[in-house]
């Protein structure tokens, strides 16, 4: 069964740690529970959104870089 994994802020949702960095994860990669997905930025300050559960991305419902809402799903996890 599949979970959505929220973001914990609104803010700026990013895959990669920087710019020049490869992403996080990407869809199909397995995630541990307590592994960062992500970062949410909010005024400059960064925030990491981490795996609620151990499991597979099935895929990312949020884009690299896109504002996001407090609850919004940022990915779907099975």
């Amino acid at each position: 069964m599949s979970k959505h994994l929220l973001s914990p802020l609104p803010g700026t949702f990013y895959r990669r740690p920087s710019p020049d960095k490869p992403p996080y994860k990407n869809d199909g990669d397995m995630v541990a529970e307590g592994e960062v997905i992500g970062l949410i930025e909010v005024m400059k300050s960064f925030t990491e959104v981490k795996a609620e559960a151990a499991g597979r991305i099935v895929k990312f419902i949020a884009d690299n870089e896109e504002p996001v809402m407090a609850g919004q799903p940022l990915a779907e996890i099975g």
